[in-house]
Order: C-alpha cells, then structure tokens, then sequence
C-alpha cells in the first residue's frame, strides 16, 4: 500500500494541482500506455510530482476516482431516465438506485425554478444495460422496487460533448465557443471479440493508488492472463474501433472538501426544443461553447414538452450559469436555429458511478431482484 504524505497540498486550488488537473480532467484522450508521463508533458509538471499529487488528491476525498473512461453508448444500450416518485420515497429511491444498481451511473436530484413540462419528475438517472438486453425490461424491474409511479427515457440520437475539466471551465466567459460547431458522434454498437471484452473488462475500472504510477496496466494485464504489451495491444484496437473515452482524474463536485472547500456549486440540465430536421445543427452549435460537460440530442416527448437538444453546464455562481445560457440561446438563434421552448432542470443531491456493461452482472443482478416483490424501500 502507497503511503500518502499527508503534507502534500491537496486543494483542486493549489496551483500545482490545478496545472495538472486542467490537463488530468478532460485532457487525455484515447487509450494511454503512460498517461501519467503523458500529464506530466502536457502540464509542465514533473512526473514524480504528478504521481504524488495525484495519489494525495485521492487519498483525501478531492479526486474520486482515477480511471479509463470508455464511449458506454458504443457498447451498451444507454439512456438518460427521469423518474416520477412520490415524494415521501424519493431520497429511499435514490439511495437504491445508487447503492443497489450497479447499471445507474449519474443519480441526480432535479428540481426547476418554476412548474415546467415534467418538473415533477424529480429523479434522475443515467442508465446502461447489455447489448442484448432492453432499457425497459430494467427499468420495470426499477419502478416497482422503488415505487415510483412513472418513468420515461431517453435514448441519445447523437453526442456533441462528453467530458467534465471543472479546473479548466472555471474562467471560461458567457459566450466563449469554438469556431466550428461541433461534430455528431453516434451512439453506434461497437462489435467486439472475446479478446477485446476480456481486456475491455480488466481495463475499466478505478485504478488504486498503488496503480498511479509509469506502469498502470501491469497487474491489469497479469489479471486478464495476457502479457502487458498484448493489454496495451488490444487495448489501442479498442481505441481505433471508437469505443475508448479519456483517461480521467475525476473530482469531487458536489461535495466540499475536508476544509470545506467545493469545485462547483451548480448542476444545471438545459433543455432545448428546436425545429424538427434542425437537431444535428442545433447540437452542434450547443457542443461548440466549451463551458458544456455534456450536449446530447435526445427526445423528450409530450412529458417534456418534445425537447430534443440536452446538455450540462456546472458553475460556482447561478447567474453566471444562467448567463452562459441565456449566450448559448442567442448563439442559437443568430445561427438561424429558432428555440420553440427551453427551460432548466437544477441539480442537488448527485452521485456519480460508472455504469457497469457486464451481461454477467446483469443476469446475476436479475436472478436477485426481478422476482421481488416491490417496494423494498
């Protein structure tokens, strides 16, 4: 076990931390066989340097996990699901659906300034499950163990953007964008062989302190029962096939530090209704302001007042939020993009976990719960 000098500063402020975080969050694209030494280049930031500050910043709680992200929607069915709760059951539901659902990764509390389409949907889920298994067939088994009294989803037609670098969006300015729109990413099912799922699987999930270090994939290799370049081998097809995401250190963003101290303070969902046949265009001109975390092009039917365009600002300030808003829907209307609705879901309590993708764990996780009898909360 890597020992942890409790006198390494481990503020996401300090300013050696935030030269490695603006590049650790959201900077390290694809598959890395060294991202450390990769984060090391790119911040200026010796290697030994970023390796301590790393470990320190997860040992105290301000990094949460450390980890290869995967492209999810390229290799499992995946869904943004809103859930209607009644209230005397909702913090119950959410504490199932994060502890007990190892397939919701984002859980999220929303409420809305004003009663709004579908303001009473209060929960709100990120959801995956196995290719040859369908969101609903999962979702009914929710409803009844929760309770809840309705839910509704979301598949994403198209992805504009998809990475959280807090460190980094936090002096962006209302209106700050890119100077082409941002391009589409499908949301295709990538085919994969029994080789690439067996590295794929061993490659995912959060790295320890121990593993922070020049050679990360060593005893992932060891524990797939391949050698360390067949790992980085495979894991580089993975890459060119589209379903590697970025290596990431991610931060606690909800939760303030051991000093109290919090990356942001505001978790806002936009929604957008644009003109049907204008949601590629439209997604693009939301994905190119960089201050967006996410931007999908999703439905949101009747009970959202037939929104398709989604995405995820978070900030310290609420008018600050609400500005880059109010930017992106002039942006959007100066580009010849009419808004026919719009409205803002705010976030509180959130927890964040990776969706798990395995077809094992999903049949084991049914054999336990299908047949239950709901609710158990």
């Amino acid at each position: 076990m890597t020992a942890i000098d409790v006198t390494i500063p481990t503020e996401h402020t300090e300013e050696t931390n935030a030269q490695i975080l603006s590049v650790s969050e959201d900077r390290v694209k694809g598959f890395h066989q060294y991202p450390f030494q990769f984060i090391s280049e790119q911040s200026g930031v010796p290697f030994d340097t970023v390796v301590e500050r790393i470990r320190a910043m997860l040992g105290a709680g301000v990094i949460r996990r450390v980890r290869q992200t995967l492209l999810a929607n390229k290799l499992a069915e995946g869904a943004l699901v809103a859930w209607k709760v009644p209230a005397d059951k909702l913090e119950a539901a959410f504490e199932f659906l994060f502890k007990q659902d190892p397939f919701s990764g984002h859980v999220v509390l929303r409420s809305t300034d004003r009663v709004v389409s579908g303001s009473d949907f209060r929960l709100w889920t990120t959801l995956k499950v196995p290719q040859d298994r369908a969101i609903h067939e999962h979702c009914d088994v929710l409803k009844r163990l929760i309770g809840a009294e309705d839910y509704y989803t979301m598949q994403a037609h198209g992805i504009f953007a998809l990475g959280v670098g807090h460190v980094r969006r936090k002096t962006m300015e209302p209106g700050e964008r890119a100077d082409e729109p941002a391009t589409m990413m499908t949301t295709n099912i990538a085919d994969l062989d029994a080789e690439e799922w067996n590295v794929l699987l061993h490659l995912k999930g959060d790295l320890t302190a121990d593993e922070i270090g020049p050679e990360p994939w060593a005893g992932r290799a060891k524990a797939a029962g391949v050698s360390l370049e067949k790992f980085c081998e495979v894991s580089k097809r993975l890459d060119q096939k589209g379903v590697i995401g970025r290596f990431s250190t991610f931060l606690e963003h909800v939760k303030p530090s051991a000093t109290g101290v919090r990356v942001t303070r505001f978790n806002a969902l936009f929604h957008w209704k644009v003109p049907k046949g204008m949601e590629e265009r439209a997604g693009g001109e939301v994905g190119r302001h960089p201050i967006m975390t996410h931007a999908y092009w999703r439905e949101g039917g009747e009970r959202f007042a037939n929104v398709n365009i989604m995405g995820v600002i978070h900030g310290t300030d609420k008018d600050t939020v609400l500005a880059h808003k109010a930017a992106i829907d002039k942006d959007l209307v100066s580009e010849g993009i009419p808004v026919e609705y719009t409205n803002v879901f705010w976030g509180g309590r959130s927890e964040i976990k990776p969706s798990e993708i395995s077809p094992i764990v999903f049949k084991e996780w049914h054999a336990k719960w299908a047949d239950v009898a709901g609710p158990v909360i």
